[in-house]
């Protein structure tokens, strides 16, 4: 265990493994704490391995997460599900409005995703760069090609997530636009 979570720091000598004092030296591309390929679980390699379109979800507060797990099913209603963490503000506010919006996002989005999955800085909040539309259902990027406003009818705790059950009330397409994906940890695009 010491030497997963410590001894990763220090090689031989007593210096950081990833330093070298070459000229041009590089820090390292892996995760020191990532768990070994062959540790980890297989539903979750089994996940990794499902490509996933990148949404972002709003609800009025504003409150917004990244989600790649949304599924669209037609119908009288149209649904939307999708699976979040019961613990991000987004929850939070969409269960108090009982409602929200989802905006698929696109390949020039990579750094909103990242701000809104928390692993990129969001210096006066989430919603402080960038153009906004207000909407009833939460605020939606402006230059996305479309956003669905959504009802919340059910949710239920489902695995580690929240699965959340909701009519599609409203749509607007104002284009077509390429998806982002999510696959095996990293955001993809669609060949042109």
């Amino acid at each position: 265990m010491h030497e997963r979570f410590v001894g990763w720091a220090r090689g031989r000598g007593g210096t950081m493994f990833h330093v070298n004092h070459e000229p041009g030296a590089e820090i390292h591309s892996t995760d020191p704490f990532a768990v070994p390929s062959g540790q980890r679980s297989p539903v979750r390699r089994l996940r990794g391995r499902l490509a996933a379109p990148v949404t972002l979800w709003t609800a009025p507060g504003p409150a917004g997460l990244t989600v790649s797990s949304t599924l669209v099913a037609e119908g009288e209603p149209d649904r939307l599900l999708g699976l979040i963490d019961p613990e991000s503000d987004l929850w939070a506010a969409a269960e108090e409005a009982g409602r929200f919006a989802v905006t698929p996002l696109g390949p020039p989005h990579r750094q909103l995703a990242d701000r809104f999955a928390g692993l990129f800085p969001a210096p006066g909040g989430l919603f402080a760069s960038g153009e906004w539309i207000d909407t009833p259902y939460g605020p939606v990027p402006g230059d996305a090609g479309g956003w669905a406003g959504c009802r919340l009818d059910n949710t239920r705790e489902y695995g580690w997530g929240l699965l959340v059950e909701a009519t599609i009330e409203a749509v607007e397409l104002t284009g077509e636009a390429a998806p982002l994906l999510h696959y095996r940890g990293r955001y993809h695009e669609l060949p042109a």
